[in-house]
């Protein structure tokens, strides 16, 4: 059974950031990076929005430059995933998909979210050539452009709204007959005239020769008016929610309802003295590269803390 100070679960700049601190304290941490090193940014194309890269930098490379930061300063990156956890007994004990069980003195969950996607061959073709699931980071590729946002809800209103003040014009699709964001979010939509909502309506697929040009759409999709049409677009948005990969921790630690794991007041505690919550899996407001590398920092600041006041003991 291999022993370790910092079990870090999940990589990403939450996790690799808290690599980077836990070993420059001297913690020699070890991370487990999971099924996708490097998380959602190794499939996002070019990134402008982080500090620090004026020229911007393409996702992989920086999640590899965050990757070799914490590997210099002493941090043991293992290409694994752990399948069970064990947080009743300590130290906790916690086993990967070999079946080898590491015995940490503390827990780092870095296991971020994954966007929720319509279930369309599509979307993986034009996957960024075209396919976002994050206004706030690729909305500014689209300036002047057209563009459509997936979904009913405060999320998708809130990036439709975000890309009219970019693109020329953003089409909204609507599932259902209605919006289910809140008043003042509907009527904010209503209120950009570049907005144009699409009800009753759902997307058979996407097209395109070196990305996305348009989108081929249903509208009373199984009824008798049922219609097909197409959209000319330049981008196509998800916006119908993300899923936080916490399910090995459900039982143990206090999620909310969505899956996202609580923590206590400003710090990255969760209800498990010793264990820490940090990036996307902990945040369902920001989602944002540079807020999980700040969690990342501040979840290794509160297990050195931790630890050092249990030798103090």
């Amino acid at each position: 059974m291999e022993k370790t100070k910092v079990l870090i679960i999940g990589s990403g700049p939450a996790g690799y950031t808290a690599g980077i601190y836990a070993s420059r304290a001297n913690l020699s941490p070890l991370i487990y990076e999971g099924d996708q090193p490097g998380g959602q940014l190794t499939q996002t194309t070019e990134i402008e929005n982080f500090p620090g890269y004026p020229e911007g930098i393409q996702g992989p490379d920086m999640m590899n430059e965050f990757r070799n930061q914490a590997e210099r300063f002493g941090a043991k990156i293992v290409s694994r995933t752990i399948e069970s956890v064990d947080f009743y007994k300590y130290p906790f004990v916690c086993k990967d998909d070999r079946g080898e069980e590491i015995e940490a003195e503390s827990v780092i969950i870095s296991t971020g979210a994954s966007a929720k996607y319509l279930g369309l061959a599509d979307e993986d073709k034009y996957r960024g050539l075209g396919v976002s699931a994050c206004a706030t980071c690729d909305g500014f590729f689209y300036r002047k452009k057209v563009v459509a946002v997936v979904g009913g809800g405060d999320t998708a209103c809130e990036e439709a709204i975000y890309l009219s003040t970019l693109a020329k014009k953003v089409y909204l699709i609507v599932r259902k007959d209605y919006l289910r964001a809140s008043d003042v979010m509907q009527r904010r939509v209503r209120e950009r005239d570049n907005i144009e909502i699409l009800f009753n309506t759902n997307t058979r697929g996407l097209f395109g020769e070196d990305g996305v040009e348009g989108a081929v759409l249903v509208r009373n999709l199984g009824k008798e008016n049922e219609e097909e049409f197409k959209i000319d677009i330049d981008g196509f948005f998800l916006a119908i929610g993300h899923k936080p990969n916490t399910d090995i921790f459900k039982g143990q630690i206090d999620l909310d309802e969505e899956g996202y794991i609580k923590v206590k007041g400003a710090t990255t505690h969760t209800n498990i003295p010793g264990v820490f919550a940090a990036g996307d899996c902990a945040d369902p407001r920001y989602r944002q590269a540079v807020c999980a590398a700040g969690t990342g920092c501040r979840a290794a600041l509160d297990a050195e803390r931790f630890l050092m006041e249990r030798d103090e003991m």
